[in-house]
């Protein structure tokens, strides 16, 4: 028999749950893996461009710390709001995909307005941390990278494949504004940076497209695999490959990477080459789509990791 006390600590227990699951919910909208991987590259960036330029920072001193601590706190805020932006513009889409169905908006667990305005101040938060607390150029490209994000390639992506290119920009910018954060310019070694993670994107997201592809068609995402045939995404995903080996190459003759690095990326270039090759020449895409998303999923962190380490040593 359930007491008045006992039906007390049920009704708190409830509404715990409820303000727990709330969380969680709020928590969903920024796409917290992809939003850390981006903050983990804009740290990267900063170490390199610090270190490059032989005055990195230690942890222990104040105020190398607490600069990292608010370009971090800022990329975060942008990115996390971003990403709530781009739920909330795709709430309707993403009724229509299994995989993304039970998320926060179209499983009804939460209002459109609340992603808008949790979004929203969030983006903008984190525009104004990066404008004060680092330097203008860099909240200008998170501001770029953001409005690219949410108000260009999401609506984008039901129109045109060009959708694919234009995402690439935002996606490509977190250790770029690592880089401009300690040096407050776009230079050669920025724009490598940059244009390596431009170049990975398009192979990694071409394989997910096939992957997935009846998932997208469902919500009707321009793919290239739908518009144009799987052979010109084999054809595509070989021609990115090929300009990410000689992108990320770029970075030794700029003094950047040392031996250490060219070894690493030069086998990763070419592993991704390799299975793009395969693809090219008719693997079926049951086979070489996994493998070559596998490969980029690989690529990146490795390649990141040869870096920090070639820095070091």
């Amino acid at each position: 028999m359930i007491t008045q006390q006992d039906g007390v600590v049920l009704m708190v227990e409830k509404q715990i749950q409820t303000k727990s699951s709330r969380w969680r919910d709020f928590l969903a909208l920024t796409k917290a893996r992809i939003t850390a991987m981006c903050v983990m590259m804009t740290a990267g960036g900063y170490w390199l461009a610090d270190s490059a330029q032989g005055h990195f920072v230690p942890v222990s001193k104040d105020t190398g710390f607490w600069r990292l601590m608010l370009l971090l706190l800022g990329t975060t805020f942008v990115i996390a709001g971003s990403c709530a932006l781009n739920m909330y513009l795709e709430r309707e889409r993403d009724k229509l995909m299994e995989r993304t169905r039970e998320r926060p908006l179209p499983a009804g667990r939460l209002e459109p307005w609340e992603a808008l305005l949790f979004g929203g101040t969030l983006s903008v938060a984190g525009v104004v941390i990066l404008a004060l607390a680092i330097n203008v150029l860099t909240a200008f490209l998170a501001a770029l990278a953001l409005v690219l994000y949410v108000w260009v390639y999401t609506p984008l992506k039901t129109r045109t494949t060009l959708f694919l290119l234009v995402g690439t920009i935002p996606g490509a910018m977190p250790p770029l504004l690592g880089w401009t954060a300690v040096t407050n310019q776009i230079d050669w070694v920025g724009g490598c940076l940059f244009a390596i993670l431009v170049f990975w994107q398009l192979p990694h997201f071409l394989a997910l497209s096939v992957m997935c592809q009846k998932d997208y068609a469902l919500a009707g995402v321009q793919l290239v695999a739908l518009n144009q045939g799987e052979k010109q995404v084999r054809y595509q995903a070989l021609f990115y490959s090929l300009l990410l080996l000689p992108a990320s190459l770029s970075l030794i003759p700029l003094q950047v990477g040392g031996w250490l690095y060219a070894v690493i990326a030069l086998n990763l270039g070419c592993w991704m080459i390799v299975i793009a090759l395969h693809a090219a020449v008719g693997l079926r895409p049951s086979r070489w789509a996994p493998r070559l998303f596998f490969a980029s999923l690989i690529y990146l962190p490795v390649l990141t990791l040869g870096l920090l380490i070639d820095q070091l040593i």
